[in-house]
């Protein structure tokens, strides 16, 4: 089988594909029309730079994923033609004036923010909240607990968020993102045909390192706590949270290795690494349509087959404002009017 190295990303109506030259994006309209993107690669891991160390790459794909994510998201939206149209207020402008950023830009960034406090909150936070009524005075059985709670937290959120209808047509999209990878690394024509008969699963899947993340901190803290209780009192709740939070960029970068090592070869330890994520990729995949794997095909064929320049695409105009044949008749005199005025003249 080929191997590529082309990964990519589901996004509202559509899907990206990044490789090494670039990312592209194409996105399904309500016409039935497809709409496509291409952006040469700016990334922060250029060749032979201190980003691209094993661990350290990690750590900035992780970053890269949540700001990229959340751009492609809001800019899918906008080729659907579902932008906000509120005009910003008063403060927003203030802020875009002194940052020298646009009002979008800051939105995102606070977007991103609170992403991540919600991420901490949800599973951080409330497992350590939930364990700390069981009175365990063990460091190292308290981590293991708290890890316990976390896998079932993330667990039910995925499940539940799967069964709702924006969020489900965006796992199909998901799914048609595998399955034209799939298609090609089988070396079959890329057609929504050959495409269809493909596995929806993938060992490099997000999905895999989202569960690698959690299991391997689990892990690491399972370790790490009992250490640092001879120095710091573990017991307090805040410390605890503080040192969830310092180790996730450690706990990150050992993910991503994983990852990696367990995607590249096909041993039985390798693919016991990948079972739980292959296993998990059943909630956030679903099976797509043709329609929506010819639009998975020419955003990886656009980033496979990149253009020598960046390609943006405009977002769908606003349809004129028609008015009614009611409206028409309520402004305009109609004859049995005019005789009527003519009449009492």
């Amino acid at each position: 089988m080929k191997k590529c190295t082309v990964g990519g990303q589901a996004v509202m109506e559509g899907v990206m594909m990044k490789a090494p030259t670039g990312m592209a994006m194409a996105v399904r309209r309500t016409d039935g029309s497809i709409a496509v993107e291409y952006h040469k690669n700016t990334k922060i891991r250029k060749k032979g730079s201190f980003a691209t160390l094993p661990f350290v790459r990690g750590i900035v794909a992780f970053v890269e994923s949540l700001v990229t994510g959340m751009k492609l998201t809001t800019r899918s939206a906008e080729l659907l033609g579902e932008e906000f149209e509120e005009e910003p207020n008063k403060f927003e402008k203030w802020l875009a004036k002194v940052l020298g950023k646009s009002a979008m830009d800051i939105a995102m960034v606070i977007a991103v923010v609170l992403a991540v406090a919600l991420s901490l909150g949800l599973f951080v936070f409330l497992p350590q909240l939930i364990v700390g009524f069981f009175g365990i005075t063990s460091e190292f059985f308290r981590r293991l607990l708290e890890g316990a709670f976390r896998l079932l937290i993330f667990f039910g959120y995925i499940f539940a968020i799967s069964k709702i209808k924006d969020i489900k047509r965006v796992f199909q999209y998901h799914g048609a993102e595998h399955k034209t990878i799939a298609c090609y690394e089988a070396e079959l024509e890329l057609t929504p045909e050959n495409a269809k008969k493909c596995s929806r699963f993938h060992p490099r899947c997000g999905t895999n390192y989202m569960f690698l993340v959690m299991a391997i901190s689990i892990i690491v803290m399972a370790i790490l706590s009992p250490i640092l209780n001879n120095w710091i009192d573990m017991s307090n709740r805040i410390i605890r949270l503080l040192t969830s939070i310092v180790a996730i960029p450690l706990i990150a970068g050992i993910s991503y290795e994983v990852l990696k090592g367990a995607a590249a070869h096909d041993n039985i330890f390798c693919r016991i690494v990948r079972a739980p994520g292959l296993a998990l990729q059943r909630l956030t995949t679903k099976e797509p349509d043709e329609s929506m794997l010819e639009v998975a095909i020419t955003s990886f064929n656009l980033a496979m087959n990149p253009p020598d320049h960046d390609i943006v695409a405009e977002p769908p105009k606003k349809p004129e404002p028609v008015e009614t044949k009611a409206e028409e008749e309520s402004t305009e005199p109609t004859q049995q009017d005019k005789d009527g005025a003519t009449q009492e003249s």
